[in-house]
C-alpha cells in the first residue's frame, strides 16, 4: 500500500472510531488517548494527521456525520412524488434502524447540538450547517408537494418543517429509554395523523 493510500486508511479508521466514541460517551468525555487506545496507534501519528482534537471532529463532522445525515434524512424525501409518503417511509426507515441497534444513544446531530451548544460556537456552527440543510431541504420537499396538489395549500410549509424536525429529534432522544419499538410505533402513527390533517382534501 503507498504512502497515500494508507495516510487515508488511517484517517478513515480514525475518523470511524471517533465517531462511534464520541457518540457514545460524548466529545468531552472521550480523550484523544482513548481513542488512540481503542486503534493500538501512537499520539505521533494522530498529530501527523490532526492539529488538535477540535480539528478532528470538525472533519468528522464534515467527512462522516454530513454524510450520515444525508443519504438518512435528505437523500431519501428528494424527488418529485408526494412528500407526506416519502418523509413517512424515511423516518420509519431511520427509527427502524435505531429500534435494531443495541448501542443506540440517540440521533446523533441532536446530541452534539446539545452537547456542544454554548460551549464551542466554531462546532456549532459546522453542526448548524448540517440542520440548514436538513430543514432546507424539507421546505423544498415539501413546497413542491404543495405545488403538486399533495399538501393543502395553506399549509405553512417551513412551520411543518420545524415541527418534523423537532419532534425526530425528541422521539429519537426518548427511544434510548424502554421499549423503542413501541415508542417508534406510537409517533409513526401520530405523524401519519398529522400529515392526513395537511394533505390536500381535493380530489383529482
Amino acid at each position: 500500500m503507498n504512502k497515500s493510500l494508507k495516510r487515508m486508511a488511517t484517517m478513515q479508521r480514525l475518523q470511524t472510531t471517533g465517531l462511534e466514541l464520541f457518540y457514545a460517551k460524548g466529545y468531552y468525555d472521550t480523550s484523544v488517548d482513548d481513542i488512540l487506545k481503542k486503534l493500538e496507534l501512537s499520539k505521533g501519528a494522530f498529530y501527523y494527521h490532526f492539529d488538535s482534537k477540535e480539528d478532528f471532529f470538525i472533519q468528522i463532522i464534515q467527512n462522516l456525520l454530513a454524510r450520515k445525515i444525508y443519504s438518512t434524512l435528505i437523500e431519501p424525501i428528494e424527488g418529485h412524488d408526494n412528500p407526506l409518503t416519502l418523509i413517512t417511509k424515511c423516518f420509519d426507515d431511520a427509527m427502524e434502524t435505531a429500534v435494531h441497534n443495541e448501542l443506540d444513544y440517540g440521533c446523533i446531530l441532536s446530541n452534539f447540538l446539545t452537547e456542544f451548544n454554548g460551549k464551542n460556537e466554531v462546532i456549532m456552527r459546522h453542526l448548524n450547517e448540517i440542520v440548514t440543510v436538513w430543514e432546507v431541504n424539507l421546505v423544498t420537499a415539501l413546497q413542491k408537494g404543495k405545488f403538486n396538489g399533495y399538501l393543502d395549500r395553506h399549509v405553512d410549509c417551513e412551520a411543518a418543517a420545524t415541527f418534523l424536525m423537532s419532534s425526530y429529534f425528541g422521539v429519537r432522544t426518548l427511544m434510548t429509554s424502554a421499549a423503542p419499538s413501541a415508542k417508534k410505533y406510537r409517533f409513526m402513527s401520530q405523524l401519519r395523523q398529522y400529515f392526513k390533517s395537511i394533505e390536500s382534501k381535493v380530489i383529482s
